[in-house]
């Protein structure tokens, strides 16, 4: 995983496959299976990936507000023939370079000020100069910001906003995958439980079918009972084994599903090894209070999570759209020091008219800068901008899309929530439904049972006929699947529970860590 979302599993119990049967079969209880499938589920590791690409934006759009620092570098040369006599030069030739330095700083309020140097040089032949060549440096102080398009600390921070949400939907999004990912994993698993265990039952119908059939041969032998009794049975006994093909072709089916999600069909020799579930189905009464339930699915579910950072994400859209349609008014504030140096070039008598040069005092380059950090020439000027746009249609069309996608959201989140009220209230009676099942079932099977032996009890001493005694076998049979899948539902009905009220992941203590 990425370095800005890491999924941590804290279980007791790490995948560790268990072969037995000479390496024919591979070993697994729930949790494996939860734990591999979060692992190596293609659909979990491409859902990887995006709140790394949320982050990737969210650092993006943070950039905006870093400063940003300018450097330029000019020098120009020239050369134009002389058109005066005052040059005193056939051409005239002139240089000049410039150091530009910057330093630009957006602020939350919408604005940006910057801090600027300039120094340059320039350098002529030209005639009658006092100064050449000359330095010249201007330290400047520029401050920008609207007061009302374009004003506020959501209108200047909107791509930031939105993709921190962005990233937190998307957080969210990666639970949600998750969380649907342990329940698949739940329902399959606890499918192949199910339909080994009835192929186990359909085992121990046909085995009772077939000594019923050895029995009637022998008593037909001794003349004890009719021929008719053994075709009975030998009809029970082709439909018996039609039902166990029929449940090993539902094994091999779940059997496929689970290892699709554990992305086992991949895996050379795991991808033919049978699949031997070690979990088997539990039956703990407990009581839960849908109101509690409620609570904590209205706290922890992915998708609700995610429904209010999205109308968190309109509502700002929406009060930037209304922003745009405010006339601009900004404010521009500057202040700039100049400062001047070079050499100074000294006339007879002080006539650079006339006179000869007889001297230069030289000047430096930092006695310009110098000059201009001393703030000796004040500079300043302030002005405001009015921008009054004579049609704002595609502005208020923003407007009213920003407006009708908040109220769709919010209609969206009142559709969640009612979804998750009846996600938990199905979950709960579900819980409470199989629960009696389980106990309802479980009584029919005893019953069931009893009557089995008692009626085999009576065919040994002539008081029924082998007719009852393979209806009363197809009853038990019929009870003992009812009863393994009420027991089946019990437990994939907390398994439904978990997910609707959003408890998947901490129960196995996952969480999810963000680094930005």
């Amino acid at each position: 995983m990425k370095s800005s979302i890491i999924m941590v599993l804290v279980l007791t119990l790490f995948f560790k496959p268990s072969f037995s049967q000479e390496d024919k079969t591979l070993s697994f209880s729930l949790e494996d299976c939860i734990v591999k499938a979060l692992k190596d589920n293609l659909n979990v590791a491409v859902e990887v990936y995006n709140p790394d690409l949320a982050d990737a934006s969210l650092s993006k759009a943070k950039e905006f507000f870093l400063p940003r620092l300018d450097l330029s570098f000019g020098k120009q040369q020239t050369e134009n023939p002389s058109f005066s006599w005052l040059d005193q030069e056939a051409s005239v030739k002139s240089e000049s370079e410039n150091y530009f330095v910057s330093v630009v700083q957006q602020i939350p309020t919408g604005g940006n000020f910057s801090l600027s140097l300039t120094n340059y040089r320039s350098e002529t032949n030209r005639g009658f100069q006092t100064i050449n060549p000359y330095y010249g440096s201007t330290l400047r102080f520029d401050f920008a910001q609207p007061l009302l398009r374009g004003f506020g600390f959501n209108v200047s921070r909107k791509e930031i906003i939105v993709a921190r949400n962005n990233l937190d939907i998307s957080v969210n999004q990666f639970q949600s995958v998750l969380m649907d990912t342990i329940y698949k994993v739940q329902e399959a698993y606890w499918n192949l439980v199910y339909s080994i265990e009835d192929y186990k039952v359909k085992q121990q119908s046909l085995q009772l079918a077939r000594d019923l059939l050895v029995k009637n041969k022998k008593e037909v032998e001794v003349g004890k009972i009719a021929p008719i009794e053994i075709l009975n049975a030998e009809a029970v006994v082709a439909s018996r084994e039609a039902d166990i093909l029929q449940a090993e072709a539902l094994t091999r089916r779940n059997e496929d599903v689970l290892r699709d999600l554990l992305y086992l069909t991949e895996e050379g020799e795991m991808s033919t090894k049978r699949i031997v579930p070690l979990d088997k189905p539990s039956f703990i009464r407990k009581d839960i209070s849908l109101d509690e339930a409620l609570k904590e699915a209205l706290e922890k579910r992915p998708e609700l999570r995610m429904k209010k950072i999205n109308i968190e994400t309109n509502e700002l859209n929406m009060g930037v759209a209304k922003n745009q349609m405010l006339p601009g008014l900004d404010l521009q504030l500057s202040y700039w020091s100049p400062g001047l140096s070079g050499d100074r070039i000294i006339y007879e008598n002080n006539d650079p008219l006339f006179g000869q040069i007889i001297g230069k005092i030289e000047g430096k380059a930092m006695d310009s800068m110098r000059d201009a950090f001393k703030l000796l020439y004040n500079n300043w000027t302030i002005g405001l901008t009015l921008s009054i746009p004579l049609s704002n249609f595609t502005t208020r069309a923003d407007y009213v899309r920003a407006r009708m996608e908040l109220e769709k959201s919010q209609l969206e989140l009142e559709n969640i929530e009612k979804k998750i009220f009846l996600d938990v209230k199905n979950a709960v009676r579900d819980i409470e439904t199989n629960a009696k099942r389980v106990q309802a079932y479980r009584l029919a099977r005893r019953l069931a049972e009893e009557r089995l032996e008692a009626e085999v009890k009576k065919l040994n001493v002539g008081l029924t006929t082998n007719y009852f005694v393979l209806q009363y076998q197809e009853e038990l049979e019929r009870e003992r699947s009812l009863e393994l899948k009420s027991l089946i539902d019990y437990n994939l009905a907390w398994a439904r529970l978990e997910k609707a009220v959003g408890s998947s992941l901490e129960k196995r203590n996952i969480k999810i860590s963000q680094f930005n």
